[in-house]
């Protein structure tokens, strides 16, 4: 059974269980959030994968570097945004090569026992530098990608609309059409090493996308902060199980913090926390894949 397949099928067993048995196993995932040295979202993420019925723990990374084995504990490895290391020499740069000297065979061995992971903004800047993304033919340790300064020079903070690729496999994805999200960045542009995009391209590996008014990618300013190629938000490995995105799903948990929630809730339109969607699924998926 290939692997695609065999996820699949694992998420419709999963979702036939009776309602208790889906909160127990959700209850029983367990995310680690490394934490300090200039991350500033662990709060949000941790109330975000609690909100969704997780457990989750947070531990300063010099006390995870101390004992890298702990990693082994979790099921979901969350990067979250900030600034590590006041993105001195390149955002996550620092963060990443505590961690690639350190812990990167424990790190290696935990996506290989199955892990998830997670990265955002920050932490998608991390997941690049160490080579986990896109991750392609199953090596973690080659850096294929990164996320270079905006072309429009300097810091941008705006809502950004998302479309989401329905054939690509990430499992945080899946389901979704579209949403809004705040960004807030200043190296975001998505760019790959030679002849690394085609093949991401044709695996569906971008699973995220800046659009337009019409959902379509974009890469004009202002829909697309950064200017990323093909409008290139988010990349996932092809297992599905990685995946890292510029915008912050963390920072839309309740509806009241999308800035139209006011006039949207006066018209009658649906107003929910688009964020805690990607965060759910996520969940789902480490619960269900066991």
């Amino acid at each position: 059974m290939g692997l695609a397949l065999e996820t699949s099928q694992k998420l419709a067993e999963f979702s036939a269980l009776p309602a208790e048995e889906q909160a127990a196993r959700r209850g029983a995932v367990r995310v680690l959030v490394p934490t300090g040295l200039g991350l500033n979202c662990e709060d949000e993420t941790q109330y975000a994968f609690e909100t969704v019925g997780a457990s989750v723990t947070r531990m300063h990374l010099l006390d995870l570097l101390e004992r890298p084995a702990q990693l082994m504990d979790f099921r979901i490895l969350a990067f979250v945004g900030g600034f590590a290391f006041g993105d001195h020499l390149g955002a996550g740069f620092v963060f990443a090569n505590k961690i690639r000297s350190r812990m990167y065979d424990t790190l290696v061995g935990f996506i290989e026992n199955g892990g998830l992971a997670l990265g955002v903004c920050n932490g998608f800047q991390t997941m690049t530098r160490l080579g986990l993304l896109p991750g392609l033919d199953g090596d973690y340790r080659t850096p294929r990608a990164t996320l270079a300064p905006n072309d429009r020079p300097g810091y941008r903070d705006a809502w950004v609309r998302l479309g989401f690729d329905e054939r690509s496999p990430c499992l945080w994805t899946r389901g979704l059409e579209s949403m809004s999200l705040p960004a807030r960045h200043g190296e975001g542009k998505l760019l790959f090493a030679d002849g690394v995009r085609e093949v991401v391209e044709a695996g569906h590996l971008v699973a995220a996308r800046y659009v337009g008014a019409d959902l379509e990618p974009t890469e004009s300013f202002p829909q697309n902060p950064n200017g990323s190629p093909g409008g290139a938000a988010g990349l996932c490995d092809p297992s599905g199980r990685l995946f890292g995105l510029m915008p912050h799903p963390d920072a839309f948990l309740y509806p009241f913090q999308h800035p139209d929630f006011a006039r949207r809730r006066g018209t009658g339109q649906h107003v929910g926390a688009d964020g805690l969607r990607l965060f759910d699924n996520g969940v789902t998926a480490a619960a269900a894949l066991g």
